[in-house]
């Protein structure tokens, strides 16, 4: 069994979102990003499917032309290969589900496009 907390120990950094590996199992991992207002993550994609969920704050998350606010509690998912970019509306925590084979050095090299 394992056991993390979205909460404890959360870092905020004004130079970019901080992105912190929180759980991983047979079947996923759980990362937790932390927006200051105004951050975002450029266009990217994976291959694999992902779920996002707004902990606190708002995130204006973009998929094309569309655009969709997730407040606390909101919850999106996405195929894989689908471009998307996050704006941080207000200082903001986010849970990122990702598929097992997935990276967490990927996601971290969004930050750097």
């Amino acid at each position: 069994m394992q056991t993390a907390s979205f909460y404890n120990d959360l870092k905020f950094s004004e130079e970019s979102v901080v992105i912190t590996p929180m759980l991983e199992s047979d079947f996923g991992k759980e990362i937790r990003i932390a927006f200051k207002e105004g951050q975002i993550m450029k266009k990217h994609k994976t291959k694999f499917p992902i779920t996002v969920m707004t902990l606190r704050g708002s995130i204006e998350f973009g998929v094309g032309e569309k655009k969709v606010i997730l407040n606390e509690g909101d919850v999106i998912a996405l195929e894989g290969n689908v471009m998307h970019e996050l704006k941080a509306l207000t200082e903001s925590v986010v849970r990122l589900s990702l598929h097992k084979g997935d990276s967490v050095a990927r996601v971290k090299g969004v930050l750097k496009l």
